[in-house]
């Protein structure tokens, strides 16, 4: 070996590493002061400029020792003469050549025994020192090319022409040559050209020729100081970004790329960790609290070093792995927080000018009338946009850097080393979601909503960008609108969903129940030895131990959070606990597709902790599917993306369903603010207006008042600017939008799997609801939701789901279905959205009609009600009113009263649930018995509550009634009206139900009727009653209780069956009302406020006392429909004088002996007991036995009573 070197002796602090018992005395401002000049003096610029504070000339190799003996000697004084003798070495000062011993082959040594030259093959030769404790470095200066190899030796070794340094035993070197090192054996090592080079052993750094062993001086002595937080913050951050200050882009900068190459290479590994952890998190601090500037110039310096950083492989990956979601809150990077005050964040130099809306309704919200608006006001709007246009602009700036930031971490073609970044981000991201799904109560642990809005929408862009990378490189994938989340994700245990309720029920229990739908269709086996013959009810509390036991032993689904945030394994609840260890055991098989298992061919594939997934489980490999393992026949074969972005975007939907939904609802109240300031400023200058000159005290006040509102207004104008941009704007709204086709999608698919649709998470169907109510409801101030393209089309798609899905029998989580049922009801509201539903397939609208007509008992009745009212509000007696027209005639300018959606009828719809009333003749009685339950219940309900809210108002002391009362009242009321009308729609659309006595149960489904309308009208007709006294005392939350709604309900059926019907279906109708012994005909009269003259005459004091009357409500009763009252009660008057004439009386002996009103007309088999037809039939449909003996009833005949002799 050939070799000429020259060596200088250092003594050990010098360039030792310091440990951590021997710390370094150079501290505070010098320690700041070396590690700055050095990064400075030895990374200058490409273009050669260098800051001020730089003044000393370049540093090279031959004054390096000056140096750091002047600067240290600045702080050490005296240092140098102290402990002259290093602790762990021995030998001479001055390091030599040992030219007397040791050495093999022909060598020729300088005079000095500095320099070597070798003449023999392969020589060897030692240095004269000795080092035994501590870490130490030499320097060597190679002259020449060829195979060498450096390194150390003990005093036993001994060399040959065979065996050099490192190919013994004793003895460890480095061959430069080769990028290897050796002990006997030998391995890669290094990087040919970076580390030593071939030709030279100098290294070419931004044009400033360095040895590396003189930048290994200096990183082994500021190593320690870069580990030190206040000199990350305060001097590396700050070096790193004067290199980027110079601008352009950040890919323009390598210098960073060459700094953190050499950290990794010649600093120590847990050094450059915690200086890496450091540097970030002084970024993100510096992040987060800088102050919001005009052009958000700080934000965008960070997070331009940030992505500086990240660009560099070893150490994205390092801060992936162990602190982006360990030890920091790493979505803080895509947060633009809201200033705190607008005048901090420079908003009024960008919005110079402020506007908002205002043209109101009596409600407060924005008319959509279209009005002429002033010059002045359209000039104060376009600045106003321009303004926002311009804020805009500069935060889109920020939103792009956070962007590529999360492309860096999702990039999968950097393995070099280990993982790809994006499986790495795929294992934290899911820890990350699992941490915030199942700590929802610990806001320590949560991340703020806040953060989570804008990381979605920045995770959705950098998503998209791949997911239409990866189509334009196979053409056979989907494009990113096209996507949608395939559904052998749900149940082929790749993807873990914690303890997130699935539609079906627990896991474990559709694992169970539906394992031979699995194995037929998705060729999944539930292993029977995993899962053993132990049932939910085996595993009892006692045996808590055993099962944690055979837990450890094995693969959970329950995954732990980073460190000290570990999740329990399981539920508080016991049950749920159960379910979540038994699962735990499964594992699943796979079968080869289309045809029968063998017994050998039974793979087990066991659930692996998210920690401990590859590349190859995610992705697959030749005959493994990874994520997509399963896939069922209903499903296309056809490549949809990348595995690893379907579980990117199944992260996104359950992160849209964990807390952005709620964060987009709150940010609404902004706009809100902003609106009831306007209605009260337009309501001051309108006073303003009207005051008299005279009072100039009240004038000043208003002034006064004005200034305040408008000031108010300006700031809010302006921080909802902010908010509209960051949060509403039209690019956030295509994102929700995307969002939601990728929901509907999703659904679709996995509801063409059949049963196995049970195994979906419940928040997909979530998300596509809230996603769509945030479109209607929250952006709309800002963008109109009809412009989104294929909107009509979405629109028809959610609700088919939602018609079909609301009483899915797959679907057994009761807030979920409740959920379904009131998102319909919100659809068929609206007229745009009633008309999707109208547009959806014809046999979708009849199923869906035929599940709200289903019997109301045994589930959440009210919802469908609700559902059934709004298609008929529009069509009744008196149902064409928004607000309650009660309300109107007392309070007409009170805003805060409830308002209803104006009526939107569908006809399509109440002819299919005509249509299904005929055709089933087991259908109607059974839904119109329920109803006539659930009526009667509500309306008994009501009556004791408002009877005990008298007592109390009776009561001398003073008290007060519980609101919640007071809300359940009203409630019951409410009820009661809705399922009049819902009657109402019925005896409209189908009057051959009760009119038709042909029909087996016509007749007793007239009666019923008949007597809980006698009932209703005899409550809240009679003079001085409990309603009435109620009603006057105007109680806060009992506002829509009045006269007006229940009997404008009662009034439509009684015309329906007595006046708008045939000659026939009138006399049924009215001999079984007037046969109804608690019919009154003074409860007709009231209607139309007459009173019977007793009643008059004991009101004649109170001359100025209302009577109700329906002639009052001309707005909302048309002249026809009084006419028909009219006719009805003439017909009545009639008719009961008739009967009253006719009517012959009947002893107490011929009277049913139940209910005393009518005469016995039937016969029971075989005990011969007698009732009145409508008791047995009623008693007959809940229960076969004889009220009087309890003998079973096998039949029923007519009875008539044999005529006396």
């Amino acid at each position: 070996m050939t070799s000429r070197g020259s060596g200088t002796a250092f003594s050990r602090k010098n360039y030792r590493l310091s440990t951590e018992p021997e710390k370094s005395k150079v501290t505070g401002i010098v320690n700041s002061r070396l590690l700055n000049d050095y990064l400075h003096r030895v990374f200058t610029s490409a273009d050669g400029s260098q800051p001020a504070a730089a003044y000393r000339k370049h540093l090279t190799f031959q004054n390096l020792q000056e140096h750091l003996e002047r600067l240290l000697a600045e702080e050490n004084g005296s240092e140098d003469s102290r402990d002259q003798v290093a602790e762990g070495r021995l030998g001479p000062s001055t390091v030599v050549l040992d030219h007397t011993s040791g050495f093999e082959g022909l060598l020729l040594v300088d005079d000095d025994l500095l320099g070597v030259i070798g003449h023999s093959n392969f020589g060897s030769i030692r240095a004269t020192t000795c080092v035994y404790k501590g870490k130490w470095i030499y320097e060597v200066l190679i002259s020449s090319q060829g195979l060498m190899q450096i390194g150390w030796c003990t005093l036993n070794c001994r060399f040959n022409q065979e065996e050099g340094v490192g190919d013994t035993p004793d003895s460890y070197a480095y061959d430069g040559n080769r990028v290897r090192k050796w002990n006997v054996t030998t391995t890669n090592y290094g990087k040919e050209g970076k580390l030593v080079e071939k030709d030279t052993s100098m290294w070419q750094l931004q044009g400033e020729p360095t040895v590396l062993i003189t930048l290994a001086h200096i990183f082994n002595y500021f190593s320690p100081l870069m580990c030190k937080v206040y000199l990350v913050e305060d001097v590396l951050m700050t070096f790193l970004l004067s290199i980027l200050e110079r601008g352009g882009a950040v890919e323009a900068h390598p210098l960073i790329q060459q700094l953190l190459d050499l950290m990794w290479l010649l600093m120590e590994e847990y050094e450059v960790h915690e200086c890496l952890k450091q540097l970030l998190m002084s970024l993100l601090r510096a992040y987060r609290f800088s102050p919001i500037i005009p052009d958000l110039g700080l934000q965008i310096h960070y997070l331009r070093l940030t992505i500086a950083v990240l660009k560099h492989e070893k150490s994205r990956k390092y801060l992936l792995s162990n602190v982006l979601f360990d030890v920091l809150r790493s979505v803080v990077f895509f947060y633009i927080k809201s200033p705190l005050r607008v005048e901090e964040a420079g908003l009024q130099e960008l919005i110079p000018t402020t506007w908002w809306p205002n043209r109101f309704t009596k409600e407060g919200k924005e008319s959509k009338e279209v009005k002429e608006e002033s010059a002045e006001e359209r000039l104060r709007r376009r600045a106003y946009e321009r303004g926002c246009q311009r804020l805009k602009k500069r935060i889109e700036v920020v939103e792009s850097l956070q962007v590529q930031i999360l492309k860096l971490l999702l990039n999968n073609k950097d393995r070099g080393g280990g993982e790809a970044s994006r499986y790495i981000f795929l294992n934290k991201f899911r820890k990350f979601l699992q941490e915030n799904a199942s700590n929802r109560g610990n806001l320590a642990v949560l991340c703020p909503p806040e953060y989570m809005v804008c990381f979605l929408h920045r995770l959705i862009a950098a998503l998209r960008y791949f997911w239409d990378g990866h189509k334009t490189k196979t053409p056979a994938a989907l494009s990113s609108e096209e996507a949608y989340v395939p559904p052998q994700l749900f149940y082929n245990g790749k993807v873990d969903y914690f303890d997130l309720q699935r539609l079906g029920g627990l896991l474990s229990h559709l694992k169970k129940t539906l394992k031979d739908d699995l194995a037929a269709k998705a060729n999944i086996l539930i292993d029977p030895a995993e899962l053993q013959a132990v049932t939910m009810d085996d595993l009892d509390e006692d045996e808590e131990s055993a099962t944690s036991a055979a837990q450890s032993q094995r693969p959970s689904a329950a995954l732990a959070i980073g460190g000290a945030l570990a999740r329990p394994a399981w539920l508080s609840s016991p049950t749920l606990g159960r379910a979540n260890r038994f699962l735990s055991t499964a594992a699943v098989s796979l079968m080869n597709p289309r045809r029968p298992l063998g017994a050998l061919e039974k793979i087990k594939v066991l659930t692996l902790r998210v920690e401990q997934r590859t590349r190859e489980d995610i992705e697959g490999t030749h005959g493994n599917e990874g994520l997509s393992l399963g896939r069922p026949p209903e499903e296309p074969d056809q490549p949809i993306t990348e595995n690893s972005l379907l579980e990117v975007l199944d992260g996104i939907v359950m992160m849209y369903n964990l807390s952005v939904h709620q964060q987009l609802g709150k940010m609404v109240g902004v706009s809100d603010d902003v609106n009831e300031y306007a209605m009260a400023l337009k309501d001051t200058e309108e006073k303003i207006s009207r005051c008299p000159k005279k009072r100039r005290d009240i004038h000043e006040e208003l002034l006064k008042s004005q200034k305040v509102f408008s000031e108010k207004l300006n700031h809010l104008s302006r921080r909802l600017a902010w908010i509209n941009v960051t949060i509403y704007s039209k690019e956030k709204m295509l994102d929700i939008y995307w969002l939601l086709r990728v929901c509907i999608r999703t659904i679709e698919h996995s509801d063409r799997t059949g049963s196995l649709f049970a195994f979906m998470p419940e928040f997909y169907l979530s998300v596509a609801m809230n996603s769509y109510s945030a479109l209607k409801n929250y952006f709309s101030p800002v963008n109109s939701m009809e412009e989104l393209p294929g909107y009509e089309e979405t629109l028809m798609r959610l609700a088919a789901i939602l018609a079909k899905h609301f009483a899915d029998s797959r679907i057994v989580g009761t807030d979920i279905r409740d959920s379904l049922m009131q998102a319909l009801a919100s659809y068929v509201c609206y007229p745009h959205s009633l008309s999707a539903v109208e547009r959806i397939p014809e046999e979708q609208r009849i199923s869906m009609m035929k599940n709200l007509l289903a019997p109301y008992e045994q589930r959440p009745w009210a919802q469908t009600n609700w559902i059934l009212v709004r298609l008929w509000r529009g069509c009744g007696f008196g149902y064409r009113y928004t607000r309650l027209p009660h309300l109107l005639k007392t309070k007409p300018e009170d805003a805060s009263l409830p308002s209803l959606q104006k009526p939107c009828p569908s006809t399509l719809l109440q002819q299919h649930m005509a249509d299904l009333l005929r055709s089933d003749r087991d259908l109607a009685p059974s839904f119109l018995n329920s109803v006539l339950n659930q009526l009667n219940w509500a309306f008994s309900e009501f009556i004791g509550m408002i009877q005990e809210i008298q007592q109390a108002a009776e009561r001398l002391e003073r008290n007060f009634v519980d609101s919640r009362q007071l809300k359940v009242c009203a409630t019951c009321f409410d009820l009661s009206v809705s399922l009049l009308r819902v009657l109402e729609m019925t005896v409209t659309l189908a009057p051959e139900i009760f009119l038709d006595w042909n029909r087996p149960s016509s007749e007793l489904l007239l009666r019923r009727l008949a007597q809980l309308l006698n009932q209703v009208l005899n409550r809240v007709t009679a003079e001085r009653n409990l309603f009435d006294r109620v009603v006057n005392l105007r109680l806060p939350g009992l506002e829509s209780v009045d006269h007006y709604p229940i009997l404008v309900a009662v009034t439509g059926i009684l015309v329906r069956l007595l006046v708008d019907t045939d000659a026939q279906g009138t006399e049924r109708a009215t001999a079984v009302l007037l046969a109804d012994p608690c019919f009154q005909l003074r409860s007709i009269q009231y209607l139309l406020g007459h009173a019977e003259p007793s009643a008059l005459a004991a009101a004649a004091p109170a001359t100025d006392k209302r009577h109700f009357s329906l002639h009052t409500y001309t707005e909302y009763i048309n002249p026809e429909e009084l006419a028909k009252v009219e006719k009805m009660l003439n017909h009545l008057s009639e008719e009961s004088k008739q009967a009253a004439a006719t009517t012959l009386p009947t002893s107490e002996e011929d009277l049913c002996p139940i209910c005393y009103a009518h005469p016995i007309s039937a016969i029971f088999r075989p005990c011969s007991h007698k009732s009145c037809k409508a008791c047995i039939n009623q008693h007959l449909m809940n229960n076969k036995d004889c009220f009087f003996c309890k003998a079973t009833i096998t039949g029923v005949d007519d009875f008539t009573k044999p005529a006396s002799s």
